[in-house]
């Protein structure tokens, strides 16, 4: 399970680090601060994928929740949301060094 864990740690990571290339790409040609929002770069990918959950959220979740919890979060920058998710996924599957070191009886 640890290797699974880490494994969508590094997939996150790696998106991550993608999205902040082409947001710092773009921010060159711009020249201005461009990031992208989690939404647009999700509408790019898979639009549909994006109003199922958009549709099945707001059906099944409280309203409230709906409208600030994941409209907020659909505002935020691709990258930051992927690092976050990727820390998230690397944390639950961290596993602790030995207490008494690497040469215990």
């Amino acid at each position: 399970m640890r290797f699974l864990l880490r494994l969508a740690s590094l997939v996150a990571l790696a998106a991550a680090v993608i999205a902040g290339t082409i947001d710092s790409i773009q921010s060159v040609a711009a020249s201005a601060v461009v990031m992208t929002p989690i939404s647009d770069a999700w509408q790019d990918v898979s639009p549909a994928t994006l109003t199922s959950l958009q549709s099945s959220l707001s059906y099944y979740v409280h309203p409230r929740f709906y409208a600030f919890i994941f409209q907020w979060l659909m505002l935020q920058p691709a990258f930051a949301v992927f690092l976050v998710i990727a820390l998230l996924l690397w944390m639950i599957g961290y596993k602790k060094p030995p207490v008494a070191g690497r040469f215990t009886a």
